[in-house]
């Protein structure tokens, strides 16, 4: 299983008040990938109208398939980064 990042952007399309109402179902389904091990951190810069999010997954098809579960994904210009994580710690 691999790790991915994602960054999404909201398009300028997003219905803001249609948006918080699904708030609640957002959180859920994440909670749900996060029991399911498809889904780790979850970070937010409403500033820059910015999401990020760490995604298990076999592929890239298979993490923006995940994405795409999510309820606000439909307002998302996503973007989706392999990662790799840190070298291993030098023994002496």
């Amino acid at each position: 299983m691999g790790t991915f990042m994602v960054i999404a952007g909201f398009s300028p399309e997003t219905d803001l008040p249609l948006m918080n109402a699904v708030i609640s179902e957002e959180v859920a389904q994440v909670q749900l990938l996060r029991a399911d091990g498809r889904m780790g951190a979850v970070h937010v810069s409403p500033a820059k109208g910015r999401v990020f999010l760490e995604v298990l997954a076999e592929s890239e098809d298979d993490a923006r398939a995940t994405v795409e579960t999510l309820p606000m994904a439909k307002w998302w210009d996503i973007e989706i980064y392999p990662t790799v994580g840190p070298p291993p710690a030098a023994t002496s």
